[in-house]
């Protein structure tokens, strides 16, 4: 698989990461169209794994000028090289995101990442090969030495991606982020560049070679 380095840019065909069926790429403005009908069409489905949206906040959902400002404020992290932020593509088609958030350097060095997908092609492998993509650019680009996500423990589909790349189950955290409008339990699962030079190989084979 071919990783390039990141750089702010508006040309979504300059910063992508390529896998066996998808295209990992940031997310621009003329995205609007296809990431606003898939946001509407899993609502439901999203929701209730999501923080409550500050009151007054925009509707990013719905309105082009607030996605903008989320795609701006996406390339401002890698900018700054705190987040990265990527659309799920299949075959050329918007189908989810998955973000690293909160890099921390120094003696951690350590990120978190969060996923979600379309529920009309879940159960297809597309979050695991995306997240295996991740991790190689988390650990071989940005060098970082580990790698968290947190899951709700009654969400089966998330913890499912987690447990089929054998991510190490650290434990739940209680009452760990306000999930829609209530404080909610995490599973921690995480792995370290350690871990991944050892088993790295082998995910890349299963899910994206």
């Amino acid at each position: 698989m071919k990783v390039t380095r990141f750089r702010p840019t508006t040309d979504p065909q300059s910063d992508l990461l390529k896998g066996r069926r998808i295209v990992l790429r940031p997310l621009v403005t003329e995205d609007f169209a296809q990431w606003s009908e898939v946001r509407n069409a899993n609502k439901e489905w999203l929701t209730k794994w999501e923080p409550s949206k500050p009151s007054g906040a925009p509707d990013v959902t719905n309105d082009k000028i607030a996605f903008s400002s989320r795609c701006n404020a996406r390339d401002r992290e890698r900018h700054l090289g705190s987040g990265y932020g990527f659309g799920i593509f299949v075959d050329e088609e918007f189908s989810g995101e998955i973000n690293i958030s909160s890099i921390q350097r120094g003696p951690f060095q350590n990120c978190y990442v969060g996923y979600w997908i379309d529920h009309r092609k879940a159960g297809q492998g597309y979050t695991p090969e995306a997240l295996v993509i991740l991790l190689k650019f988390a650990f071989e680009i940005l060098k970082l030495h580990r790698v968290q996500v947190a899951i709700i423990p009654r969400n089966t589909a998330s913890r499912r991606v987690a447990e089929k790349l054998n991510l190490r189950n650290e434990g739940v955290a209680e009452k760990y982020l306000e999930i829609n409008g209530k404080w909610e339990d995490h599973i921690r699962f995480a792995i370290t560049s350690e871990e991944w030079e050892a088993c790295g190989d082998s995910l890349q084979a299963d899910w994206i070679c």
